[in-house]
């Protein structure tokens, strides 16, 4: 006997997907920014690339690399992350946990007292 798949509103795989995909997202720029802090040649770079195409980058700075690089690493695990998961019907739950502790994390390695650790600074 076959068994009928969830209908469409039932699968959570996309949520999730998109959860995570933000979240991914988020710690990327929280790792650049990082890093950006300890390294004054990454922080030219991640520049660089915000320069390469952002119009009047200059005015903000590395932020505009930093948030290049948070949208590149958004929409690249989000459309791998939705592949994935397009079928798929996961308890929510343990997975919005999961993604609000990463957020605690994320929005913790902003915190300047942190970076300042991290960084040994």
């Amino acid at each position: 006997m076959q068994t009928q798949p969830p209908p469409r509103s039932q699968i959570s795989g996309p949520a999730i997907a998109a959860m995570y995909a933000a979240l991914l997202g988020l710690l990327t720029m929280a790792i650049v920014n990082i890093i950006m802090e300890a390294s004054a040649p990454f922080k030219d770079a991640v520049f660089g690339i915000g320069k390469s195409w952002m119009p009047g980058a200059a005015g903000i700075g590395p932020y505009s690399g930093k948030e290049t690089i948070l949208l590149v690493v958004w929409l690249g695990a989000w459309a791998i992350l939705n592949y994935a998961l397009r079928k798929r019907d996961l308890p929510l739950k343990p997975w919005a946990i999961g993604f609000l502790i990463g957020i605690g994390v994320a929005t913790t390695l902003f915190w300047p007292p942190i970076i300042e650790f991290l960084v040994g600074g």
